[in-house]
């Protein structure tokens, strides 16, 4: 059995350019993907460039709380 807390955790990744945009009212949706990472190796939060279908360009990608 594990000691203690898991070392890979499941996070939630949101596009930045769509929460901007949802002010505006020009966004259909908030792109969001779902990844782990490894709590030791990424202690801050994480940002990755991922396609984004809303505003149909890459973006980067934020971690989300839960």
């Amino acid at each position: 059995m594990a000691k203690g807390k898991d070392i890979r955790i499941i996070v939630i990744l949101e596009c930045t350019g769509c929460d901007q945009k949802s002010v505006n009212k020009e966004s259909s949706g908030i792109s969001r993907y779902i990844t782990q990472k490894n709590r030791h190796n990424t202690p801050s939060r994480l940002e990755l460039i991922k396609f984004c279908p809303c505003c149909r360009k890459h973006m980067i990608h934020a971690e989300i709380k839960k």
